[in-house]
């Protein structure tokens, strides 16, 4: 095990990393973060900014000296940094499983090797590709093989016409044309896995999305149990087929009562938020224990909860040119409502600012409670 006060290094400086500091904080380690943003939240503060490129070779041979093991806030942080820590210092998870969550290709082409349900797809290389396409596929989802989320380099696609133009406009990149299912609801499992190939489950959130960002989670998800633990099963064998150490998040559609894989996170995950407030150890509590080979903290859910993410927009509704300040005294007169800003450096519509969570033993008034301040705060419905 590895024991406070060691150093623990963290990949990546936004609000995953922040809550991953202050939960390392909190057990008496101390935090390096490596993010190349001067204002980076968790940067903000650590122990120690690395202020520089995730490819870095003096930034990456500081944290090899310092940190007793490293770990990363976002899959997007290149495999070749993972697997070059790796000689050094434990690092979980482990490029090769990053590696699979990183690229839609491989993820997709890891859940088909292994049997996991999925919607069924084409990698598409060239407009030849599009061309070519099972016509099964229409209308579905052209999304870009890297680098895409929160609704980034997705195109809903009505047919092979619409394909082909949103295609020309990733520029050639490669991408994954995905068949779009008739859908029941989503929902997500967070897990933590050990070393030792300990699995705990959070309980199963459902959520809601709005521009492809994820708006409302709700918990427990409104699901059949037997719903809920077949999701929490296929999460469980997802990671293991991944020899997956650390936080996992697995996103699932539920179609006509059928559970389908969407992606993986192989990081603590916005749907995981509620944790923070409604469990008695968190998503971000599990990564630290995981990454030192700590046991792993009890999930289980002490109250029923509604979490709500708060976007950039808010800042303009008074003016779609000049930012202000939320009145945040609208969500401070509710006395189950825990809430939580990432200390941004700027507000702009569409990026997360922070987040809130109402809590309760009644999940029918949790609910009403948050989606009334929700609407208090000003957060509008997508057109």
């Amino acid at each position: 095990m590895i024991l406070p006060p060691a150093t623990l290094g963290m990949l990546g400086g936004g609000q995953l990393g922040r809550f991953f500091v202050m939960a390392a904080h909190e057990m008496g380690y101390k935090v390096v973060v490596l993010d190349p943003d001067a204002n980076s939240p968790a940067g903000k503060i650590a122990d120690r900014h690395l202020q520089a490129a995730y490819d870095d070779q003096d930034a990456l041979n500081v944290m090899a000296e310092t940190c007793a093991a490293v770990t990363t806030e976002f899959e997007n942080v290149p495999a070749d940094t993972l697997a070059y820590l790796a000689k050094f210092v434990p690092v979980r998870p482990g490029a090769e499983a990053v590696a699979v969550c990183q690229q839609r290709m491989k993820e997709k082409g890891f859940l088909k090797a292994h049997g996991f349900p999925h919607a069924p797809y084409a990698e598409i290389h060239s407009e030849d590709d599009v061309k070519g396409a099972d016509v099964a596929l229409f209308p579905g989802i052209l999304k870009v093989a890297r680098f895409g989320y929160d609704g980034k380099g997705q195109a809903r696609v009505a047919n092979r016409e619409e394909a082909l133009a949103a295609f020309r406009q990733s520029k050639g990149e490669p991408c994954v044309l995905e068949a779009m299912l008739s859908l029941d609801y989503e929902v997500s499992v967070v897990l933590a896995r050990s070393a030792s190939g300990e699995v705990k489950y959070f309980p199963v959130a459902e959520n809601r999305h709005s521009r492809g960002i994820l708006d409302v989670s709700i918990v427990p998800a409104r699901a059949s149990g037997c719903t809920m633990g077949d999701a929490q099963e296929i999460a469980a064998r997802v990671a293991q087929k991944m020899d997956y150490v650390g936080t996992l998040a697995v996103e699932f559609f539920v179609s006509r009562g059928q559970l389908f894989v969407n992606e993986m996170a192989p990081r603590p995950h916005n749907s995981g938020h509620y944790t923070l407030d409604a469990c008695v150890t968190d998503q971000f509590e599990q990564q630290v224990r995981a990454l030192c080979d700590l046991p792993l903290g009890e999930p289980r859910g002490h109250s029923a909860a509604v979490m709500v993410n708060i976007l950039g927009d808010i800042w303009y509704l008074d003016d779609p040119h000049h930012a202000k300040e939320p009145d945040w005294g609208k969500l401070f007169a509710v006395p189950n409502l825990k809430l939580h800003l990432y200390g941004k450096h700027h507000a702009r519509p569409g990026r997360k600012m922070g987040h809130f969570t109402v809590i309760g033993d009644d999940p029918a008034q949790v609910q009403e409670a948050a989606l009334a301040a929700r609407a208090a705060i000003g957060i509008r419905d997508a057109d």
